[in-house]
């Protein structure tokens, strides 16, 4: 449901762009750092549009890839941990169900 409210919002922001977009046709100078250009002034704002959401994508996959590599980490350290306790578990009912062994003293005592 989350997911289908993003793509919503997107297919509604991409509609109001596209509307400011087709009402502004006319020609726009550019400058660049090296001269300028005459373009339409749809195509710079389309342009603008695209080049700002892809930036923000990657910027975004970025931080993903990062946060799933920093989770497969914190994964494995909590299964070490989990093997540790297991281990020492295992120990202490070893130690526990260990027979006692009687001493040979205290039965001729008994006697």
């Amino acid at each position: 449901m989350k997911m289908q409210l993003y793509l919503l919002f997107g297919f509604i922001f991409a509609l109001i762009i596209a509307t400011f977009a087709v009402i502004n046709v006319g020609d726009v100078e550019v400058n660049y750092l090296f001269g300028t250009a005459n373009w339409p002034l749809i195509l710079v704002i389309l342009g603008s549009a695209v080049f700002g959401g892809l930036s923000v994508g990657l910027f975004g996959l970025i931080r993903v890839i990062q946060l799933q590599r920093q989770v497969k980490k914190l994964h494995h350290i909590h299964n070490e941990k989990e093997s540790w306790k297991e281990e020492e578990r295992k120990e202490t009912v070893s130690e526990t169900d260990a027979p006692t062994q009687e001493i040979p003293h205290e039965k001729a005592e008994d006697k």
